[in-house]
């Protein structure tokens, strides 16, 4: 395992054709009951092996245990009715029908703390757990009680605190909030979406990172990123608030996006989890395409804040592509920590 340019993936891995439908987001479970546990924990299990042998440094779950990266944490919570549920514009990108906030939302028990706990007992590597972020959270929900996205956002803020408290203790030691939203509605993220982030952090041990990216490689989405033009701009709103905060680690898309790479100068001094492997495309990118993405940030990110990792999750491509790019992304990691192993041992030798 490396602690230099340690590799990572950013969520979700193909599940097994006998677990859920492949090359499909969020498709239900072919199992129930204990059944269905026991086919969570044996994913878990391919999805740690699979991770193990291609390089990848910093274990995680590949989303194994859940359907969809925000609702399943959100239908453990009470005062959400998903028997009633609304058509409303997500990240306004796409319609969708979501679950309905119709009282005070609580957690009455944990969500994903049985599956830390397992997913501990398979490595002996780091391990990273995601968990949705608060703003994200109430862009995938109708509200029909709070009257107000802030005030949701801080009491789901403070519910991702317990479980993120209780995560750490199962022993996960890196935690993960996913805030694709932060790309999308800037005066809320400047107001208080960095805000809640960090109540949702607060107190933690466990390294913590924000994932903000252009979501996952389907229709609605290259459709929107078509409408961005030649260069997207959008972290500009979000990295320097991000900063500025608590937070650890920011993870963000660069691989085969328009993101100008310049642009992690403006969070200089935090961890960056770059994506060098595209989620949009099944074409397996090759070991050097990886390492030179990584190379190119290195004049804006210094070398032992630099994670390696995917762009978002590969939960819809076929299990051999995401593997594939799991190797690649090992290997092209590989590249650029020989090489600058070398030149240091070339410096000290001179």
């Amino acid at each position: 395992m490396h602690t230099f340019l340690p590799t990572s993936i950013v969520g979700s891995l193909p599940k097994p054709s006998w677990l859920a439908q492949p090359e499909t987001l969020w498709s239900p479970w072919k199992l129930e009951g204990d059944a269905l546990v026991e086919g969570q924990q044996d994913a878990l299990r391919i999805a740690v092996q699979e991770q193990t042998r291609r390089g990848i440094d910093i274990i995680s779950d590949g989303e194994q245990t859940r359907q969809h990266f925000v609702t399943t944490f959100i239908e453990h919570l009470s005062g959400v009715d998903f028997e009633h549920r609304r058509t409303v514009r997500i990240r306004d990108r796409y319609d969708a029908s979501v679950p309905t906030v119709v009282g005070p939302v609580r957690r009455e028990r944990p969500v994903f703390v049985d599956g830390a706990r397992f997913l501990r007992t398979l490595t002996d590597r780091p391990i990273k757990w995601a968990l949705p972020g608060p703003m994200t959270m109430i862009d995938t929900l109708s509200d029909a009680h709070y009257g107000s996205r802030e005030k949701l956002a801080w009491e789901f803020a403070t519910i991702l605190n317990q479980e993120a408290r209780e995560l750490e203790a199962a022993g996960v030691d890196v935690i993960q909030f996913d805030e694709p939203a932060f790309n999308v509605f800037f005066d809320e993220v400047k107001d208080w979406g960095v805000a809640a982030l960090e109540r949702a952090a607060e107190g933690l041990r466990a390294e913590t990172v924000v994932h903000i990216c252009y979501g996952y490689g389907i229709k609605a989405n290259t459709d929107w990123k078509a409408t961005l033009g030649s260069q997207w701009r959008q972290y500009e709103e979000s990295f320097p608030l991000l900063r500025q905060s608590s937070i650890d680690t920011v993870s963000l898309e660069s691989h085969h996006s328009h993101v100008p790479i310049e642009l992690i100068e403006l969070i200089r001094g935090k961890k960056v989890m770059l994506g060098a492997i595209d989620v949009a495309s099944e074409e397996i990118e090759t070991p050097e395409e990886v390492a030179d993405t990584l190379r190119k940030a290195l004049a804006f990110v210094d070398a032992d804040k630099l994670i390696p990792s995917t762009n978002c999750g590969m939960a819809p491509f076929p299990r051999e592509v995401a593997l594939g790019k799991l190797s690649a992304l090992g290997a092209g990691a590989r590249i650029l920590h020989d090489e600058l192993a070398g030149a240091r041992s070339s410096a000290l030798v001179s």
